[in-house]
């Protein structure tokens, strides 16, 4: 639905009033986005796209459900910026294999040594230096979006599978049992990646401030987060796979 026919869906007065007093949010999510996206992408898009889906949140938002309306709205707003994100994603094929790549040999890594793949072990795995294994990180970064929301929000083919499923009541597997698989993985995250992933997505912090707590430059803290999602992806998979015929 597009932006005038959700706002002609739900009293004027009503919209207004919300769309005014949650406003502050929708900025405050697309500048926290901002740190983690390439410079193409202007924050006015992902303002625009995230009134958007303030709209849908307020359109749709069922207080019998349990989630407040901020928690539902915020969830709203970042999948309709990510959602901007991937329709103007320009990232070369071999970028998105080769993230893949990393994510497989993760997985892996893991299942054969029942232990957490450190980046040395990966890029030996996969016959490549520290340095290149770091540029593939460094790529990913720099064109494209990697993040928890992208596996929470749809469009990660993962998530993407896991709705399927859904939809089969047979097969055992819902959104909610998602969702808490991806707690548990981020909860068995190395200490250092979990400890990233709580500093920029439960205190809010950015990547130049996640760096001075950690002392370590900002890119340093990019791969970091980067190698952090690609494990959950490795892991999550793996879930799916296990969840498949439950």
């Amino acid at each position: 639905m597009n932006g005038v026919a959700m706002y002609t869906s739900v009293k004027a007065g009503s919209i207004d009033e919300r769309v005014v007093q949650h406003a502050p949010l929708v900025k405050r999510i697309a500048y926290h986005l901002m740190s983690r996206l390439p410079d193409s992408v202007q924050v006015d898009d992902l303002i625009q796209a995230g009134m958007l889906g303030l709209l849908e949140a307020i359109r749709n938002y069922d207080a019998t459900q349990g989630a407040s309306f901020d928690t539902y709205a915020g969830i709203r707003i970042r999948g309709s910026m990510l959602d901007e994100v991937r329709r103007s994603d320009w990232t070369p094929r071999s970028v998105h294999k080769k993230s893949r790549m990393i994510s497989d040999a993760i997985r892996t890594l893991e299942n054969k040594t029942g232990r957490e793949a450190r980046d040395i072990d990966v890029a030996g795995y996969l016959g490549i230096d520290i340095g290149e294994y770091n540029h593939i990180l460094q790529d990913s970064i720099s064109c494209r979006i990697f993040s928890v929301e992208e596996l929470a929000q749809t469009g990660d083919h993962y998530l993407e599978e896991s709705q399927g499923l859904e939809d089969e009541p047979s097969d055992g597997l819902s959104r909610n049992d998602f969702h808490q698989a991806l707690a548990n993985a981020i909860m068995g995250l190395p200490e250092r990646e979990r400890l990233v992933i709580s500093l920029y997505y439960d205190e809010e912090l950015n990547l130049r401030e996640i760096g001075e707590v950690l002392n370590v430059s900002e890119s340093r803290v990019s791969q970091i987060s980067i190698q952090a999602v690609l494990r959950l992806r490795s892991r999550l998979t793996e879930w799916l796979e296990d969840n498949k015929h439950t």
